[in-house]
């Protein structure tokens, strides 16, 4: 079995706690109230900025030009996904310069800055890969479960169901494969990134500023 299959396969518990989540089921049926979705656009796009610059320091440290291509390919995703963000943000009259990370932000980002900058390229694909297939697997559980057109958040279930989101997350996995060993630091820096998702959903449950 592929490494990043048996990684994804032995932490489908915490995926699954992720699709049951209140805030993804609130995405999914439209009761998440505005303000946690609100705050979680501009925690994500803060989130998605230190993802981008994790990819950055993997391309730096790729032993081949094929995965500084690869890498560089990922990089571009994320900015297509900063820009949908950036379009989330005007249509909801979320302000995205100086977002103030939470405690769950600042986790995820110090560890993956930590190890794509530490470790080797391998565990730094391994620390990567869940935030990709994760989202992946929650938009087209949403989407195959049905969701109303008139949903406000149809449109993120979209992009994340979506086969151009599902082949980032293959590409990523991919690497996985190619460049990660199947040792104990892998194991936990995959698992590690599944809790701290979780986590991050958690922190954006709760947000009530701004109704709706």
């Amino acid at each position: 079995m592929r490494l990043s299959k048996a990684l994804w396969e032995e932490n489908a518990g915490l995926a699954r706690a992720s699709l049951e989540h209140r805030f993804v089921r609130g995405l999914g049926d439209g009761s998440l109230p505005l303000g946690s979705f609100r705050q979680y656009v501009a925690q994500d796009a803060f989130f998605l900025e230190s993802f981008a610059r994790a990819y950055a320091l993997a391309l730096a440290h790729s032993p081949d030009g094929e995965g500084m291509r690869e890498f560089a390919g990922l990089v571009a995703g994320v900015l297509e996904e900063l820009r949908m963000h950036e379009g989330y943000a005007e249509g909801w009259g979320v302000k995205l310069s100086g977002v103030e990370p939470t405690a769950a932000t600042l986790n995820y980002t110090d560890f993956l800055l930590s190890t794509a900058s530490l470790k080797s390229v391998g565990e730094t694909c391994a620390a990567m890969a869940p935030c990709m297939r994760l989202y992946a697997f929650l938009g087209q559980s949403l989407a195959e479960e049905g969701y109303d057109a008139s949903n406000s958040y149809a449109e993120w279930i979209e992009t994340y169901a979506d086969q151009g989101f599902e082949g980032l997350a293959t590409k990523l996995e991919l690497l996985v494969d190619r460049y990660a060993e199947d040792t104990p630091a892998v194991r936990t820096s995959y698992r590690r990134a599944m809790e701290l998702e979780l986590a991050f959903f958690e922190a954006n449950a709760g947000a009530d500023a701004g109704g709706g």
